[in-house]
């Protein structure tokens, strides 16, 4: 059996696409895999990374306006389009299975064109226009959220073994330590996504004085093209800040909360861990981030604060009482367990499995 994963742009399409390629492989060792995506998004890097073979064809972003681009789009869209059904032709594709982003839409009416079964899942409460059409196509259609605002059955987001079988509570001294952090301090986790956010960075780092005169330890993952405009100073607590890490368990599991975006895979990765957070909506886009964030919030796990209204007297007023407490970090911790879902890879792959069959 072939499977063809589509997928790309952001790891919030890429990741969600690959731990489904974990548990096919898990569930059937002979499935083979191929994905799908185009040579300007992080599959480049993150599916030869995993061990999988990866096709690029032509991106084709759609437009959301009237725009020159609209005039070129049917042309370029009908090259994508031909050379995603090349690849379905060569590697005898028995199922496609899409995850939103530039290289769906092509896909989508590349497998249409060829009569294969198409699978779609979409992470967000509102879906993209790639995943809105490929919802046109199939009645194989899975969410990744509960309140989806779109037909499909509510399955989860399928995330990596390493994060649904994390035990943040026997793994944190270990974690702690991998990151050059002490084991008995409050740690406060600061990440902005797969690629960063400046906001973010810029408000924690100005925060750092009040943070560690309050006892407070930061590891902080500036993001991949992100520079601090000026680093803490050495000192005591630690404020550990990285270019990138490829170990997000390990960094969930050092933390007590976390500082971040509200991305789709960011807050079922936090709901499964049960680390509760600090959420900054992207200020960009159809508003699906904040959607993802108060339904966390609304179920005890965290806070939300605009983009626009995060500054370090934020952070100080309302991040540093809960990193100070904790007892409350233990109930919001719970609160976000509560809302996580850790089976929904298998169970897309089961799923996937017996529609290629």
């Amino acid at each position: 059996m072939r499977v063809v994963l589509a997928g790309g742009g952001t790891a919030g399409h890429i990741e969600p696409a690959l731990a489904l390629a974990d548990a096919l492989r898990h569930l059937d060792p002979s499935v083979g895999i191929t994905c799908v995506g185009t040579e300007r998004g992080l599959e480049t890097s993150l599916v030869p990374a995993r061990g999988y073979d990866l096709e690029l064809v032509p991106a084709v972003p759609l437009p959301r306006a009237l725009t020159t681009q609209l005039l070129t789009m049917p042309g370029r869209l009908a090259v994508a389009v031909n050379a995603v059904a090349g690849v379905l032709d060569r590697v005898g594709a028995d199922v496609l299975v899409g995850f939103g982003g530039y290289v769906a839409t092509p896909a989508y009416l590349a497998a249409k064109r060829r009569g294969l079964p198409i699978v779609v899942h979409e992470a967000n409460p509102r879906p993209g226009l790639a995943n809105r059409l490929g919802a046109k196509l199939t009645d194989h259609v899975f969410a990744g959220c509960p309140d989806a605002s779109f037909k499909g059955d509510y399955i989860g987001t399928p995330l990596r073994r390493e994060i649904v079988t994390l035990d943040r509570l026997s793994t944190g001294d270990k974690a702690r330590s991998w990151f050059g952090l002490e084991n008995d301090r409050p740690t406060l986790l600061v990440f902005g996504g797969s690629r960063g956010a400046r906001s973010i960075n810029q408000a924690a780092l100005a925060a750092a004085p009040a943070l560690r005169a309050a006892g407070v330890q930061v590891l902080h993952v500036l993001g991949p093209g992100n520079t601090a405009e000026r680093e803490p100073p050495p000192g005591d607590p630690q404020y550990v800040l990285l270019p990138y890490v490829d170990r997000m368990d390990l960094a969930y599991a050092a933390a007590d909360v976390a500082l971040c975006r509200s991305g789709a895979s960011t807050c079922a990765e936090m709901t499964a861990v049960g680390l509760p957070g600090a959420y900054v909506p992207l200020p960009h886009g159809n508003g699906e981030q904040r959607i993802n964030a108060e339904r966390v919030v609304s179920g005890g796990g965290g806070l939300v604060v605009d983009d626009a209204e995060l500054s370090p007297d934020w952070i100080i007023r309302n991040v540093l009482p809960i990193l100070r407490d904790p007892e409350r970090v233990a109930v919001m911790s719970e609160a976000a367990s509560r809302l996580g879902r850790k089976d929904a890879d298998i169970m897309l792959a089961r799923k996937v499995l017996e529609i290629a069959r």
